[in-house]
């Protein structure tokens, strides 16, 4: 089974491959065929041999950043081009990247007091312009990808901030719970990576939970598209109705869970589920989601009897423990509800 960690789903360059132009088909394709060639091995993120370019820091809280080109190629990292402390380069996509791994840096150590990926400083290093037309972006353990997009369905992956969130968390997810990246643990790892790519975003513009859109990929469909992101944690399977990439099959309830052996057993598609039910709990609790609802499903995370074969229901358990010891028992009973209504039960053991 392929165990992938890039943010376009393979069911939607599928789509594009039997319903697209030449061009758009040719660069589904030749993304997809990369797509299935990776192959990351679960653990702590690796430390890329491009952080050596970096001066060394032991101050906490200090990010490191570098972004390379990569210059249509698919070799990493390419080219140096900014790194930490530089000016703009002037190439939005190098520019885009650097602001988004730096926000991404600030979300996780001022909210969550988490230095960087593995909470050890972990250099943040981000390649741009890989390859030719490539519609998807990637964490491999040791660093982001971004692709330009074909220009016809995708703009370049840089555009979303939420997309830079949710892949460094599978890093930090990597890092405190390895979660195995298939069934219910993998789309319960997908969840989490929308949870923290969303917050990340919130964080960044103030945005409370009733203010906020809670869309994902929001910035990397173009007008020609008829959607408003990849997906909507608030309305599962509302995201985009299109032509082209059909309609969003996430679903919003555990009665709609998605059997398949595709996507490493759906996990992209089924993680709708564990994300509305955070939507909800966030919804409920009200202010700046960060504040609440972000801190209990973090600390869920880095609990150390969460299982790397965790089901929904367990993770859900977690979260209602959480909320009572943060905060009150009436978090726990707001928590528990938002579960109880994607027809997750918290009452399951904990495995």
């Amino acid at each position: 089974m392929t165990d992938l960690r890039s943010f376009i789903p393979p069911y939607i360059l599928h789509r594009i491959v039997a319903h697209g132009s030449e061009h758009q088909r040719s660069s589904a394709m030749s993304t997809l065929a990369h797509v299935r060639t990776l192959r990351h091995t679960p653990g702590p993120p690796v430390r890329p041999a491009a952080a050596a370019i970096l001066p060394a820091t032991s101050k906490r809280g200090q990010v490191q950043r570098s972004v390379h080109d990569a210059q249509g190629k698919m070799l990493l990292p390419g080219m140096p081009v900014r790194l930490e402390g530089q000016a703009p380069s002037g190439d939005p996509a190098v520019d885009e990247a650097y602001d988004a791994l730096g926000a991404s840096y600030d979300f996780f150590w001022t909210v969550l007091g988490r230095d960087s990926i593995d909470d050890k400083g972990f250099a943040l290093i981000g390649s741009v312009h890989y390859g030719q037309d490539y519609e998807n972006a990637f964490w491999n353990g040791s660093q982001m990808v971004f692709g330009d997009g074909d220009g016809e369905i995708f703009q370049r992956f840089t555009r979303s901030l939420d997309v830079v969130g949710h892949e460094l968390t599978h890093g930090v997810v990597e890092s405190e719970a390895g979660l195995v990246y298939a069934d219910q643990s993998g789309a319960m790892n997908e969840s989490l990576s929308d949870v923290f790519g969303v917050l990340t975003k919130q964080y960044l513009l103030g945005h409370t939970a009733d203010q906020a859109d809670w869309l994902i990929g929001a910035d990397l469909l173009t007008p020609r598209i008829k959607g408003v992101g990849l997906r909507s944690m608030a309305h599962p399977g509302t995201a985009y109705d299109d032509p082209l990439l059909g309609k969003d099959p996430q679903p919003d309830h555990m009665r709609k869970f998605v059997i398949t052996q595709e996507d490493n057993g759906g996990v992209h598609i089924n993680s709708g589920i564990p994300n509305r039910a955070f939507y909800l709990a966030a919804k409920a609790l009200g202010g700046f989601a960060w504040e609440t609802a972000g801190l209990i499903w973090y600390d869920a995370l880095c609990d150390k009897r969460l299982s790397h074969e965790t089901s929904f229901s367990a993770f859900a358990k977690l979260t209602v423990e959480h909320a009572r010891r943060r905060f009150s028992a009436n978090e726990a009973r707001v928590v528990q509800r938002g579960w109880s209504q994607v027809g997750v039960e918290t009452t399951q053991e904990a495995p």
